[in-house]
């Protein structure tokens, strides 16, 4: 395989598309619980097994010639980029990761990791407090980002928040921390 044909014949990236493929770059601490981070690590190993399969691909697709012409080639490059874009990215996020201990019951504070009961409208909903990777509202499990969820961080039992939504301002009442 010719090296300089292949740094010269390469198709230029374009900002959008390195953004869109592997997200914008971020900074600061990823707030992961154990599950979080052995998910992440799992994914990272199937993700290393995988690529030496890729680059084969590559170089098995390189082989038939005129790479701007090779369909299958340009595919595989391109499976090639993406699996090492998300290599990068889950190993961006295991080394700035913080694990979110147990918080303990007697706490009189909401923090990451809590488990917080709010009223609103006579109603009460259960919400657990988490980084933005593992939230899930569907099942109760809100980013410490999120605007309900950075509004409640560090409110006390029988405090009240006002959070503003798309159905306009609603107020959550902290009835409970566990």
């Amino acid at each position: 395989m010719n090296l300089w044909y292949d740094e010269c014949m390469r198709v230029p990236k374009r900002k959008s598309e390195e953004f869109r493929k592997y997200g914008r770059p971020e900074s600061g601490p990823v707030y992961l619980t154990q599950a979080g981070i052995d998910k992440l690590s799992k994914q990272l190993e199937r993700c290393e097994r995988e690529l030496p399969d890729l680059i084969a691909e590559v170089q098995r697709t390189g082989a038939y010639g005129d790479f701007s012409e090779n369909a299958e080639y340009q595919a595989a490059k391109y499976l090639m980029r993406r699996m090492h874009g998300r290599i990068a990215s889950l190993k961006d996020r295991l080394n700035r990761a913080q694990l979110i201990t147990a918080v303990a019951a007697s706490a009189d504070t909401v923090q990451i990791g809590s488990t917080v009961v709010v009223e609103i409208g006579g109603k009460q909903c259960e919400y657990q407090i988490l980084g933005s990777y593992e939230s899930d509202p569907a099942r109760g499990r809100i980013s410490h980002a999120s605007p309900l969820g950075a509004a409640l961080l560090h409110r006390r039992r029988g405090e009240t928040v006002d959070v503003d939504t798309p159905r306009g301002r609603l107020q959550y009442r902290v009835m409970a921390l566990r």
